[in-house]
């Protein structure tokens, strides 16, 4: 994106500020497809995150590989129509992909906010809170032995059978394979519970365990 974009951003940041105020935001490549370049797509997310903006999805995001797409904090977000087609290559590597054992990731530690937490093919544990901006990402479950205030995105490879567990919920965003509520739509909880988040029938779920 060239200067203009973001003076335009700024501009309208400034007269309306609580416009993205906690609102979620997915990058859209279908009319973009150079920002499929990795180090262009890097820049533009940094420049909407440092204007405090939750970029935490992409689309149409073509032949970027997983591991761009982790490094970054986002995951692919299908909506059926858009959903490009998958190609072979893509076919492969994912074929390629379920024979990795999986690669569990046990973090001893809070999560301090502008943290990013990755688990690529497996489960994140982690033993403390997660603090406000920032994220954990995992191929499978997480698990937060602490309140999880920031974003948390399970199953980003679309397991939609994983699974969000936490000691008290107060997140910004959670989102299981792709499908996603944020801190305006998630339904209340108590703030000593300790809550699981699940998909059933193609929505997202809250559950107390205690």
């Amino acid at each position: 994106m060239d200067a203009g974009f973001f003076e335009a951003l700024d501009d309208h940041l400034r007269a309306t500020p609580q416009f993205f105020a906690d609102a979620p935001l997915v990058i859209d490549l279908a009319k973009e497809p150079g920002l499929a370049d990795p180090k262009q797509l890097r820049d533009l997310v940094d420049n909407l995150r440092r204007r405090k903006l939750l970029v935490f999805g992409i689309q149409n995001a073509g032949l970027l590989k997983a591991d761009v797409l982790l490094s970054l904090g986002l995951i692919p977000i299908h909506n059926g129509r858009d959903a490009p087609a998958p190609n072979e290559k893509s076919v492969r590597a994912s074929r390629v992909e379920k024979l990795l054992p999986p690669d569990n990731r046990t973090v001893v530690a809070p999560v301090r906010s502008g943290q990013m937490v990755v688990a690529e093919r497996g489960d994140l544990t982690i033993v403390g809170s997660v603090a406000s901006g920032a994220e954990v990402i995992a191929g499978g479950n997480i698990h937060v032995y602490g309140t999880l205030r920031g974003r948390a995105m399970a199953g980003v490879h679309g397991d939609d059978k994983a699974r969000i567990f936490c000691r008290s919920l107060d997140a910004e965003l959670v989102a299981i394979a792709g499908l996603y509520q944020t801190s305006q739509t998630l339904e209340a909880a108590g703030p000593d519970r300790c809550m699981q988040i699940f998909l059933k029938d193609e929505r997202l779920h809250m559950e107390a365990l205690a």
